[in-house]
């Protein structure tokens, strides 16, 4: 299993609800950022599988700790959970980094396409993006509702 890629990702104050804790759809944008910033690295030289297309298909968020708005940034680790045809999953944790805290706030996974919006059709993936996905690979994400 591969060590998760760890990025962190700064809070806005507008991520903040009438609750006073970060709302629950900023979370997809803490992933989203963390997403971006990791296939920056994980594909050098290849910032066209983001701009060939890529679709997020789904989204599955267990949240586990309320998480108010502080100046320090969130801790996304993420890898890739399986990878088929024509996409793949990512895991995430976010949590705090080491020295902010211990808690860890929610457990995340999301399902991507490789899509080409000139055919509106899926591509499949190529096997050098395969290796590069292998090369992140890990365990499922731990969900709790998955042990009940």
């Amino acid at each position: 299993m591969a060590d998760p890629y760890v990025v962190d990702v700064p809070l806005r104050w507008s991520d903040m609800d009438a609750y006073g804790h970060v709302n629950n759809v900023q979370y997809l944008r803490l992933l989203e950022d963390a997403r971006v910033i990791g296939f920056r690295e994980w594909f050098p030289g290849r910032p066209a599988l983001l701009d060939e297309g890529i679709v997020v298909t789904r989204h599955a968020i267990e949240y586990r700790a309320p998480l108010t708005y502080r100046p320090d940034p969130v801790e996304v680790a993420m890898w890739v959970t399986s990878v088929h045809g024509a996409g793949f999953d990512l895991g995430y944790v976010v949590r705090d980094p080491a020295g902010v805290g211990e808690a860890t706030y929610a457990v995340a996974e999301t399902g991507l396409a490789l899509y080409d919006f000139a055919t509106s059709r899926p591509r499949r993936l190529e096997p050098q993006a395969r290796e590069q996905l292998a090369a992140h690979t890990g365990e499922a994400v731990a969900f709790r509702w998955n042990r009940r």
